[in-house]
């Protein structure tokens, strides 16, 4: 099924990054870095669909150049510390084909980014295989600029409106409704939601859906970037205890000192170790509630036997005055239990399925760290991708 993934962080000096290197990584191109005084080339880079640059009508034809545009970016931040653009990161819906996933971001980066005067340099990603990757791994990485887009080239102020939560939470919603629009015209039934678990399990609830709601009702898992996976290749982390924030006294007439931070306090490990806990907690809890469920199947089969029996006694005996409104009691009660004990039964099979599918992930992701850390150890051997 289409999985949903949009997340935006700024591009920072600070972090030792630089935006005409991200740029050329993400589009497969050579660039000269002028700031830095040296080419950069990524042209073998493979599984690069398309690179496109998209600005406003009125904007200057040069920042349709990639080189000139991101390197201009460049000399405008003159301070060590300056943040030089905004990544957008979106997966995309992998039953469409390589024509609709451009022409959906496509429609979505000019809804969305350019319409505001923003100028977006995108490259769709296709997952390469025979490197390990999930073949379901469609993404797309946006570069967008700060400022706004002129025929003069960029302004000097930034917008800082664009930083706003509510403009992120905004384009995120926008994100899954274009997505469903884009399914439901290729006649797929998939559809995604950029909604957290537990806000639509507070809905599954609201309108009744007990098997939406017991399906929502699981931990996330947690999501392991390069950094991690590159943490977790040969061993887990250990956990130490570091020195945070400024000195400062944290007694009257004390030495001034750090504070210190006791990471194993609260680590839990990799963040590939920490969502295999998470699925295995899961896991464990979808068993509960269906050992539930069929301890309350057993109690209605004990009162669907007493009603039949009644049933039974009824028709048996002699005519009585009362035995008219008994039978129907008891055909009531059996009609009663039987639709519950139907809808716990669905209800069972569905809480066994989640579970299965909780512990295949959990699966999944030990192979995988398994296989990283071989990779790790064998310097760079490629590793066999393995299905979710």
């Amino acid at each position: 099924m289409a999985s949903y993934h949009l997340s935006a962080q700024p591009v920072k000096r600070s972090e030792g990054r630089s935006v005409v290197a991200m740029a050329a990584y993400r589009a497969g191109a050579r660039l000269k870095d002028e700031r830095r005084g040296h080419e950069v080339d990524y042209r073998r880079r493979r599984g690069v669909v398309h690179a496109e640059i998209l600005a406003p009508a009125d904007a200057a034809e040069w920042l349709l150049d990639r080189e000139s545009l991101w390197n201009y970016v460049e000399r405008m931040e003159v301070r060590k510390d300056a943040q030089l653009a905004r990544e957008i990161n979106m997966a995309l819906p992998h039953e469409l084909t390589d024509g609709e996933r451009l022409a959906l971001v496509r429609a979505f980066v000019r809804k969305q980014f350019v319409s505001l005067g923003m100028v977006a340099d995108f490259a769709i990603h296709a997952p390469v295989v025979e490197k390990g990757d999930d073949p379901r791994n469609h993404h797309v990485h946006v570069l967008l600029t700060l400022r706004q887009a002129g025929r003069d080239g960029l302004r000097r102020v930034k917008t800082r409106a664009w930083n706003s939560d509510a403009m992120l939470i905004a384009w995120r919603q926008a994100w899954a409704e274009c997505q469903n629009q884009a399914l439901g015209r290729s006649g797929h039934a998939a559809r995604v939601d950029h909604r957290s678990l537990s806000v639509r399990h507070a809905e599954a609830v609201h309108q009744g859906n007990r098997k939406e709601a017991i399906a929502l009702l699981r931990e996330p898992e947690i999501h392991v970037g390069p950094k991690a996976k590159k943490v977790a290749l040969v061993r887990s982390p250990k956990s130490v205890v570091r020195e945070v924030g400024p000195k400062r006294k944290r007694a009257p007439g004390g030495v001034a000192e750090r504070r210190a931070l006791r990471y194993a306090e609260f680590d839990r490990g990799s963040r590939a170790e920490w969502t295999m806990q998470r699925l295995s907690r899961n896991a464990r809890s979808y068993a509960k509630v269906a050992a539930r469920a069929e301890r309350q199947m057993a109690q209605l089969r004990q009162r669907q036997i007493h009603y039949a029996n009644i049933t039974r006694e009824v028709e048996r005996a002699p005519a009585r005055a009362d035995h008219a409104a008994r039978r129907a009691h008891a055909l009531k009660r059996l009609a009663e239990v039987a639709y519950w004990l139907n809808e716990l039964d669905l209800l069972f099979f569905a809480l066994l399925g989640f579970r299965e599918s909780q512990l295949v992930r959990r699966t999944v992701w030990s192979n995988r760290v398994s296989a990283w850390r071989l990779r790790g150890l064998t310097r760079g051997r490629e590793r066999v991708w393995m299905p979710d």
